[in-house]
């Protein structure tokens, strides 16, 4: 009999996680949901001047990091801080359909609306089949496209801006 699946531990992300959180960012970069090239070294660092340790949520199985998500500004206009983006979300390859990616983006819902946001956005590639189902089943909807926005991988790609009150 298959063990049940723990849910996974999510926690806002400390200035140590720094190495795994880049190493997981790089084993999951695909052309499904990346508009850079391929990561290749000398690797950026994965926190900077734009993104903090806690403008992330970390996801831990096993007490292993498994899955991120960043949530940030969407501008930095004092008249747009009441909206924070999702800026990226990543989940193992071995994780995957244990429900990380779900708790990542219910846990930013939360987290975005504890630090007083009214609303959250966020942008993603229109042939991302699987991240635009999950957005819309947690109750983003599509308010808008930008037509051919990318190409990638030898065809252009839209990208789909959604959002969601909170």
């Amino acid at each position: 009999m298959p063990e049940p699946h723990q849910s996974p531990y999510i926690r806002i992300a400390l200035p140590d996680d720094e190495e795994e959180l880049s190493l997981l960012d790089r084993r999951t970069w695909s052309p499904l949901h990346a508009v850079m090239p391929r990561p290749q070294p000398p690797y950026p660092p994965f926190f900077d001047e734009r993104h903090a340790p806690d403008d992330h949520l970390v996801a831990e199985l096993d007490r292993r990091i498994v899955g991120y998500i960043r949530l940030a500004f969407s501008t930095p206009l004092a008249s747009n801080a009441h909206v924070r983006q999702i800026q990226g979300l990543a989940v193992a390859d071995e994780a995957r359909g244990r429900g990380v990616g779900r708790a990542l983006v219910r846990a930013a819902v939360e987290e975005a609306r504890r630090r007083g946001a009214r609303r959250l956005t966020l942008r993603v590639l229109g042939h991302n089949t699987p991240a635009r189902k999950l957005y819309e089943s947690e109750g983003f909807v599509v308010e808008g496209v930008l037509p051919e926005e990318f190409f990638l991988d030898g065809r252009y790609v839209d990208d789909v801006i959604m959002g969601r009150g909170l």
